[in-house]
């Protein structure tokens, strides 16, 4: 199972929201300089963190955004869900798959089984649990203690 980088970069922008204290606003600028991702990728995945409630964005001269929610209420495997445009691994999940060994082949049940397995385990996460080492977070990205 591999994760598209829009999935990596909004668990990223959580992190990093999840790390400020709740009343300061943080910029797109602010976050694209930490991580190095292009200014143009943090502004589409804020805009989608923003659509689907994680993130709250102020506008304006002083704007910026922040979580919309306490990080403990945020579950990591609804972020993946929402964000990941294709859970779909194999063509037979796709309903035009072309696979001829689709009316037989028992791989599909297995990757199947395989993702729920991985989802379920993202399922036991919150933003909260990734924000530790707390510290540690913090020296990396530069952020005050």
């Amino acid at each position: 199972m591999r994760l598209t980088r829009y999935t990596d970069y909004a668990l990223r922008v959580l992190i990093y929201l999840g790390l400020e204290e709740q009343d300061r606003l943080v910029t797109i600028s602010e976050i694209s300089e930490r991580y190095a991702i292009s200014r143009n990728h943090i502004m589409k995945v804020v805009f989608e963190l923003g659509q689907l409630g994680y993130v709250e964005t102020v506008r304006g001269k002083n704007g910026g955004m922040r979580l919309a929610q306490a990080p403990e209420a945020i579950n990591v495997g609804r972020v993946v869900r929402s964000t990941e445009t294709d859970l779909a691994l194999v063509e037979c999940f796709h309903p035009d798959g072309q696979c001829c060994l689709a009316p037989v082949c028992t791989l599909k049940g297995a990757i199947e089984e395989a993702l729920r397995a991985f989802m379920s385990v993202l399922d036991r996460y919150t933003l909260q649990d990734l924000l530790h080492p707390e510290q540690r977070l913090r020296e990396l990205l530069a952020l005050p203690a």
